[in-house]
């Protein structure tokens, strides 16, 4: 085989993997808890990367406060972030299948929202209503997959937010030190980059990748 036909030959299975990986990404469900500034960029970024189905789940609505580091405008205050969320992502792309749920996410609820999915993000901002999220998904769910955030307050460097494998279905991203309950000031640029983490896990487990 001479260099043209190698050269062909790349460029032809690059484009067969290209149409694999947006096949997966297209087919996967992944359900994203906490619409906050975590679960806002979360969502954006998987819809900006390919995932077409998602569920979205939060019982609050967005306020003046919310704006500095969220996916939201003025014009959604007031609104329920479900429903605003909804709205913007489907402005990104028309074939969306996008359900939501707009309730309190509780240990008794956890395995009727998100039994059928493959792919949890947890966004929620505080570290009790973590815990109990992800540890009653990986109890009640064996097939799920949970990718939680942890550690992405203040103005530390960047380079110190990070994913971890925990264990077979769990990863975790952020710094792991500086979480909402230290006092530190929530900003949009650290946030994103936790979100950034979070989106690119559970991409790459969609594609068959199990290692951060």
């Amino acid at each position: 085989m001479n260099r043209m036909e190698k050269t062909d030959d790349r460029k032809y299975q690059a484009k067969q993997n290209l149409e694999d990986y947006k096949e997966r990404l297209g087919q996967a469900k992944v359900a994203i808890a906490g619409l906050g500034g975590l679960g806002s960029n979360i969502a954006f970024a998987l819809v900006r990367s390919g995932v077409r189905n998602l569920h979205l789940v939060d019982f609050d609505r967005v306020d003046e406060s919310n704006l500095n580091r969220q996916q939201y405008r003025m014009e959604h205050i007031g609104r329920y972030k479900t429903e605003a969320l909804k709205e913007e992502l489907e402005e990104i792309r028309g074939d969306l299948c996008i359900t939501t749920d707009c309730v309190k996410v509780t240990p008794d609820n956890v395995a009727e929202l998100f039994g059928t999915e493959e792919i949890l993000c947890e966004a929620f901002d505080r570290a009790e209503q973590k815990a109990m999220l992800v540890e009653t998904a990986l109890s009640q769910l064996p097939e799920i997959k949970v990718v939680s955030g942890c550690g992405m307050a203040g103005f530390s460097t960047g380079n110190s937010i990070r994913t971890r494998k925990i264990s077979s279905r769990f990863y975790l991203s952020g710094d792991e030190t500086n979480g909402v309950e230290s006092g530190l000031l929530l900003t949009a640029a650290r946030v994103s980059i936790c979100a950034g983490h979070e989106a690119n896990m559970a991409i790459r487990l969609i594609l068959g990748y199990d290692e951060p």
